[in-house]
């Protein structure tokens, strides 16, 4: 009997194998939610020109990822103004920031005063505690108006438990003073300071108030680092 031999071509028998990557690919979905926040920020940031104004990327961040965390826990009821009190900048400096989320918008820029016992020019200390006389770090909510003995004022609420939790208890408020203005300077080396309220200059607190009261975000900065590791807004 032959044998019958038939060829075969190589090529006929060559199969087309897709690599196995060694890691399976981030769904598309999860970088966007990963990266969404700090690419709202970033863009923010940039397009307010918030550099020019001496307000530093860091605190920025942290004050716009814990806005966007209470915007999800349906904290905030106006969420058109994020206002910001960077206390890692010296009084000497106008450390305070209404932004208009909305339209991208610096609203005004001022002056602030931290806590008495916080320190002189700078900030360096904080407290929750009632006595202190320092300021506390954190995320606020702004509440109602009042007149009380700085003429009109506005209540605070702090939401960063442990750290500004009593704010209401040591009646910590937003209301004008006169030893918080450029005119205080040229007989002091700093500005003034309160017994723990971010007290803003006089002829710009109603202004300031009007913008900002019933239910916006109030962030107070510093880079403290017992804060930054700790606060349930900017970790949770």
């Amino acid at each position: 009997m032959r044998t019958l031999i038939i060829p075969i071509s190589i090529a006929c028998l060559s199969v087309a194998f897709t690599p196995i990557p060694t890691s399976l690919p981030i769904p598309a979905a999860v970088i966007s939610s990963r990266h969404s926040t700090t690419d709202a920020s970033s863009s923010l940031y940039e397009n307010i020109n918030l550099q020019q104004y001496g307000l530093s990327k860091e605190a920025f961040d942290y004050a716009y990822k814990g806005y966007q965390n209470l915007l999800k826990k349906n904290m905030i009821s106006r969420s058109d103004y994020l206002t910001i009190c960077d206390f890692s900048q010296p009084s000497r400096q106008k450390r305070l920031y209404i932004i208009d989320i909305a339209s991208n918008e610096l609203v005004l820029n001022t002056y602030v005063a931290h806590g008495k016992n916080s320190g002189a020019e700078y900030a360096t200390r904080f407290s929750n505690s009632p006595s202190s006389l320092q300021s506390s770090l954190g995320f606020y909510i702004t509440q109602d108006t009042y007149v009380g003995e700085h003429g009109l004022s506005l209540k605070i609420n702090g939401v960063d438990r442990g750290f500004n939790d009593k704010a209401s208890r040591r009646h910590i408020v937003i209301h004008g003073a006169n030893y918080i203005d450029q005119s205080w300077l040229r007989h002091s080396p700093f500005m003034g300071r309160s017994y723990g309220c971010p007290a803003v200059p006089a002829n710009e607190c109603l202004t300031i108030i009007n913008t900002i009261k019933n239910g916006t975000c109030l962030f107070i900065y510093h880079p403290y680092r017992k804060y930054l590791k700790g606060s349930k807004i900017l970790n949770g």
